[in-house]
């Protein structure tokens, strides 16, 4: 037998064993795929037994666990599961039960007596307390002229005005309790007489709607408040923050998302109004006219025989003429229903003599009766409360406090003067 012919056999065997050798493998791998897909189908159907009674294997296995874990698969099977028991649920309490919707529960707002005490706090903390300067220089022994050259300053850099400013100076100097003494108690009280006299403590700052007879006017009409401003004073939220001080009177409230330029306005007056219980009349697109919603608004509050109508407005530059005009066209449209007996300017208080040029032209395309200083405590300017009511004839009737949803108060001129000379 020569080389080649070896060579040839070996091949031959090497090749028959490989083949074995695989068809064995491949016989394995399908017994496993089979066992697996057995195992799977069963987990997911369960073990088939014959209707009314238990397989025998399982009635004839050993007591102990095996049994306890029949019992528990007897127990899961006549147990309905969740999905189940919720659709018995359903089923049960009927369509009553599924439209009734979840409770609300309502936010009970500070009253404004509270929220008073809090603005004298907070302005006695402010970073820029006027009072305490000017007292602090009032109080030496002997004035010079630089000392009265500082006194007017602290009150032109805290925004009071230069009028205003020059007018309290010369009472000053001419006030015998400044100029006769150094007892710090007179000095106070002269420089508290001054500042009340400046910020009007006879003025009449309550809203309409808070007047003798709004009551019985009621009865017939709502009082309807139109909110004006510039972008970013806070006007939206001041809406809701007031709408908050009604109801915390006791008053029904309605409110006009009149801001159809500002996507989020309508969606930020609805979650003040959730809070509380007042209903918001809003327009179903965005960018719809402000007139017609004012005029909705008012229909609705009309109807529901409410208090108190808010409409917010869209924030406006005052140089925009078209936009002013707008101003005036809500007006004159809500009045078709209701009469217009509140126009509230709302200022940012840290702005200072920046925004009195807004005021006089918002004065000018509406008519305010008012002002809302908000952002008074913090950096705010205190001085600012007396120029703009000098600058446009009408009293600051409210003014915020921070930023937590009852931070909005009644303007107090003693605690106001207080708060800047604590």
């Amino acid at each position: 037998m020569d080389t080649t012919m070896i060579i040839g056999i070996v091949l031959l065997v090497a090749l028959v064993i490989a083949a074995v050798v695989a068809a064995v493998l491949v016989d394995r791998s399908h017994k496993r795929r089979t066992t697996g897909e057995r195992n799977d189908s069963s987990s997911r159907i369960g073990p088939a037994k014959p209707a009314g009674q238990q397989p025998e294997a399982a009635a004839t296995a050993a007591p102990g666990a095996s049994s306890a874990a029949i019992g528990q698969s007897q127990s899961d099977e006549a147990r309905p599961s969740q999905a189940d028991r919720s659709d018995l649920a359903s089923a049960a309490s009927g369509p009553a039960a599924m439209s009734a919707p979840a409770e609300r529960v309502m936010e009970t707002p500070e009253s404004a007596g509270s929220r008073i005490t809090r603005l004298k706090a907070k302005l006695s903390k402010s970073s820029n307390p006027f009072g305490r300067v000017l007292f602090n220089i009032l109080a030496k022994d002997h004035l010079s002229e630089t000392d009265w050259e500082d006194v007017e300053d602290t009150l032109l850099l805290a925004d009071v005005g230069a009028d205003a400013s020059a007018k309290l100076v010369d009472e000053l100097r001419n006030d015998a309790r400044v100029t006769g003494t150094s007892d710090p108690v007179q000095v106070r009280d002269a420089l508290r007489a001054k500042l009340l006299d400046l910020v009007g403590v006879d003025t009449d700052r309550r809203l309409n709607a808070d007047k003798p007879g709004a009551a019985e006017s009621a009865s017939l009409q709502p009082s309807v408040i139109i909110m004006v401003g510039v972008n970013g004073t806070g006007k939206t939220t001041t809406a809701g923050k007031l709408a908050r001080l009604f109801v915390a009177e006791g008053k029904k409230v309605v409110m006009g998302a009149a801001d159809t330029f500002r996507a989020a306005a309508a969606d930020q007056l609805e979650t003040w109004g959730a809070k509380v219980g007042v209903n918001v009349v809003r327009s179903d697109k965005d960018g719809a006219d402000p007139a017609s919603v004012a005029f909705d608004a008012a229909q609705q509050a009309k109807d529901a025989n409410a208090d108190v109508l808010i409409i917010d407005t869209a924030g406006r530059l005052q140089n925009k003429a078209n936009l002013m005009n707008e101003l005036g066209k809500i007006r004159r449209v809500a009045e078709k229903v209701l009469p217009v007996d509140e126009v509230l300017l709302v200022l940012d208080a840290t702005t200072g003599q920046n925004g009195m040029a807004q005021a006089k032209v918002f004065a000018e395309a509406i008519g305010i009766t008012g002002v809302v200083l908000s952002k008074l405590d913090g950096s705010a300017k205190g001085g600012i409360v007396i120029a703009v009511q000098k600058e446009l004839g009408v009293p600051v009737k409210l003014v915020g406090l921070g930023e937590g949803p009852d931070d909005l108060a009644p303007f107090d001129a003693p605690a106001f003067v207080d708060g800047i000379l604590a």
